[in-house]
């Protein structure tokens, strides 16, 4: 069976872009592969957080991977820092990366650009995600389009090793989803919905109450001809709309195009279709917020699980670079 490995940090609140590009794939892919699902609350010390926003933040975020319909019976659902290979395996990566190849990553002129304080950890971000990645044996890694450099990199950091050291990991594939992909800030729709956005206008939280929805979805930005068309390219507020109504009721946004002749129609069947696919999750996510002992047993669960590959994996990884095994 394909094996499948995806990350998220645990900072911010999860929103509709992050559902409906990702995590919602993520609950239908884990009954077709061999899923591997993981809070990278390591990654998320790389920058400056006020204290017990990672540790909180960890749990929130497990509770609504869940309540978007992971289930740890069926996916393998852990946190990153209960399983120690992933640590050991990033300094293997980092003494198999090159200073030349963390310097062209995208990602980190973008984010060091924004701190008066850069560390190395934000440098080496990518060695740690490689060895997230490589522990599992993992075929194929879900994206965004944004982060396939980093699957890259992976790629050459296990290539370069395997052909140094001998076959010891798995070269993964970055599958970037179709559905759904594309879901825009809605007041800037040339970016995409983010939880860092300057603007909470523009950004849909998984928990916000529906009349928030459906406000924020009214005020969206659109443009003045006030023709229904799906075209990213010239009509990017109102393709965005399309976007996010044809992901949240499974439909080709271009073809729901033509049953709209003015944006406010469109505005509110968006919003009612919002509103309506995240309400069971809202409240199974109440619910699972209501027993964080329970989550706590759960994600216990998932780290064993993980650690039995990834301890195998990291065996190998030792031996064949020559360390001395104890």
């Amino acid at each position: 069976m394909t094996r499948v490995f995806s990350g998220i940090q645990p900072t911010g609140e999860q929103h509709l872009g992050n559902f409906l590009g990702a995590t919602r794939n993520w609950a239908r892919r884990q009954h077709e592969t061999d899923a591997f699902f993981c809070v990278v609350d390591l990654h998320a010390l790389t920058i400056k957080l006020p204290d017990g926003e990672v540790r909180d933040g960890s749990l929130r975020l497990a509770q609504m991977l869940m309540a978007v319909g992971l289930d740890p019976e069926v996916c393998t659902l852990f946190v990153q820092s209960h399983v120690r290979e992933h640590a050991e395996l990033a300094w293997l990566m980092q003494c198999n990366v090159s200073f030349g190849e963390l310097s062209r990553m995208t990602q980190f002129k973008d984010k060091s650009d924004q701190h008066a304080f850069v560390s190395a950890g934000l440098f080496t971000y990518p060695a740690l995600q490689a060895a997230d990645i490589l522990l599992y044996d993992t075929n194929e890694v879900p994206v965004g389009d944004d982060q396939r450099q980093h699957i890259e990199i992976t790629r050459d950091i296990a290539d370069r090793f395997n052909s140094h050291y001998g076959e010891t990991f798995v070269l993964p594939e970055a599958v970037i989803p179709e559905t759904g992909a594309r879901v825009m800030d809605l007041q800037n729709p040339g970016n995409k919905m983010s939880k860092s956005s300057e603007s909470p206008k523009g950004t849909i939280g998984l928990l916000d109450d529906p009349k928030q929805i459906e406000k924020k979805i009214k005020s969206a930005v659109t443009d003045t001809d006030g023709e229904v068309r799906f075209d990213f390219a010239q009509k990017p507020g109102v393709s965005n709309l399309l976007s996010i109504l044809g992901a949240a009721t499974d439909r080709d946004p271009a073809s729901l195009a033509v049953d709209y002749a003015q944006y406010g129609p469109l505005k509110a069947d968006t919003a009612a279709a919002v509103i309506e696919l995240i309400e069971p999750i809202q409240a199974r996510y109440r619910e699972l917020e209501s027993d964080p002992a329970e989550t706590a047993r759960l994600l216990a669960m998932g780290a064993d699980k993980a650690r039995e590959i990834a301890a195998a994996t990291m065996d190998r990884a030792r031996t064949n670079v020559g360390l001395l095994i104890d």
